[in-house]
């Protein structure tokens, strides 16, 4: 007996769905078993061959896979010796560390297959897009045409890398790279040049830089991050700085001659001042990433993006055609795997009847690298600019018993309150765990908590977040350990 094709395993002989959802990255797939544990007839439709979008495959899951590889050397070769720990000839194999990210991504994958299964949700592979507004047509991987109907559709596509603005160079993922080529390189460079001083830039950064590499960052801006906090931008750029990054700011790249060897970079200062060419083994183009949209059949269905590839919708998501939503990264707001998949859960649930919910004053960000940086709420830079009358409170983790037994004093965590009522607003944290320690910050915001709150719960000793309670302190009294 013939096996039927894997690509159509998921499928079922009734092609009319309660809710389709295109796209299956964190925000669709998450919608697509919300959908289904809802009561909803549910499909999804991937045309990558593999669930987990950009994020799973070529984004957060390998990237965090190589940031933790390349620390683990790094902490063996400059550390160990303070721990009383010695280890002989420490190197590192860059094959082997591809093939265990490589191994994560499959596993990770293959699991959310597993629940598509489980929740039985119909899984399509191939490229979908809208005949109308009621009827997507697929494009199956293994060739063949098949049209479904659906009561309800969500536009979950994500995003991609964007070029670089005049598109005086292209990404080739061969010498000019985007974070896609990052993840997968053969070899390590001898000098790495980042275009864009961002999260992804800094990640892929210190990969390498863990691993050899010297790296320079090219930012246009005046600083690192400048959607971050000032004050933790700053403290960050010190400590790359100590690590060996190296910064031009106020640059802006014009072009470059590509070789098979390397790449020399055209670039002018914000002024219109040339600057001397710079020579790179590769270059990561990392200002950024745009929303995903194209050959979405969109405009057989009277969608039409902004001229950012953004689709627009309201508070509920609905986009100007009934019956069809969009979420995650081609939509408003940040670009963020948990922020769509937050969006996903509140679509699906005010289908059902429910009320969903989101709150986008409560939504963290995290920069993987060492020390960590995790973010929620408004900057100090902001509330000023809002007028907002507020307090700050600081603690450093110099200070912290758990960071000095750990030998790992560097960064601060930061609070922001409303002076008048104190009330969480922000919270800023640089130092290790950082995207951990966080989770305590966003559940107090969500729920409307003061400094106060969460300054008089008993944190555990000796813990990193402990830091947090005394900066919380600082926030409407004063710490007690400075």
């Amino acid at each position: 007996m013939q096996r039927k094709s894997f690509a159509r395993a998921f499928s079922t002989a009734n092609k009319n769905y309660d809710i389709t959802v295109i796209g299956g990255g964190p925000g669709g797939y998450v919608a697509a078993i919300k959908a289904a544990q809802l009561g909803f007839k549910t499909a999804i439709v991937e045309k990558r061959g593999s669930l987990g979008g950009t994020c799973l495959n070529v984004g957060c899951i390998p990237s965090k896979a190589l940031l933790n590889s390349s620390h683990k050397y790094e902490d063996a070769v400059q550390h160990f010796a303070e721990y009383g720990v010695y280890a002989d000839n420490v190197r590192f194999d860059l094959d082997q560390m591809m093939k265990q990210k490589e191994s994560a991504v499959k596993g990770l994958t293959q699991g959310i297959e597993f629940l598509m299964k489980k929740n039985k949700v119909d899984y399509y592979k191939g490229w979908g897009k809208f005949a109308d507004a009621n009827t997507i047509s697929i494009d199956l991987n293994e060739g063949k045409t098949e049209s479904i109907s659906s009561k309800n559709t969500i536009i979950a596509t994500g995003s991609e890398p964007s070029p670089l603005p005049g598109g005086g160079l292209k990404i080739d993922e061969k010498r000019v790279i985007s974070s896609t080529g990052a993840l997968s390189l053969n070899e390590v460079p001898k000098k790495l040049v980042l275009i864009g001083g961002g999260v992804i830039g800094l990640e892929m950064g210190s990969v390498y830089s863990r691993l050899g590499s010297e790296v320079i960052v090219v930012e246009f801006m005046d600083r690192i991050m400048p959607t971050f906090d000032k004050e933790i931008s700053r403290t960050f750029t010190n400590i790359l700085k100590k690590r060996g990054f190296k910064f031009m700011f106020g640059t802006k790249v014009l072009g470059g001659d590509v070789r098979e060897d390397g790449v020399t970079l055209n670039m002018e200062s914000v002024n219109g001042d040339k600057l001397d060419p710079l020579d790179a083994d590769y270059v990561l183009i990392a200002t950024g990433r745009r929303p995903f949209t194209e050959g979405l059949g969109l405009e057989n269905i009277g969608v039409t993006p902004d001229r950012l590839g953004m689709i627009e919708v309201n508070d509920h998501f609905a986009t100007v055609t009934p019956n069809v939503y969009a979420i995650g990264d081609v939509i408003r707001g940040p670009m963020l795997a948990h922020k769509a998949e937050e969006e996903g859960v509140c679509v699906v649930e005010n289908l059902k009847g429910l009320v969903g919910h989101v709150n986008y004053d409560a939504i963290p960000g995290v920069v993987y690298t060492h020390p960590e940086i995790a973010t929620v709420g408004k900057t100090e830079e902001e509330l000023k600019g809002e007028g907002v009358k507020y307090a700050v409170g600081k603690f450093p983790f110099s200070a912290n018993s758990r960071a000095r037994t750990n030998s790992e004093p560097d960064g601060l965590v930061k609070v922001l309150t409303e002076k008048s009522t104190d009330k969480l607003l922000g919270v800023h944290i640089i130092g290790s765990n950082a995207g951990e320690l966080i989770a305590e910050a966003v559940v107090g915001m969500e729920y409307g908590a003061s400094s106060e709150d969460i300054a008089r719960t008993c944190h555990a000793h000796p813990t990193l977040s402990e830091a947090v309670k005394e900066a919380m302190m600082a926030a409407h009294d004063k710490p007690i350990h400075m």
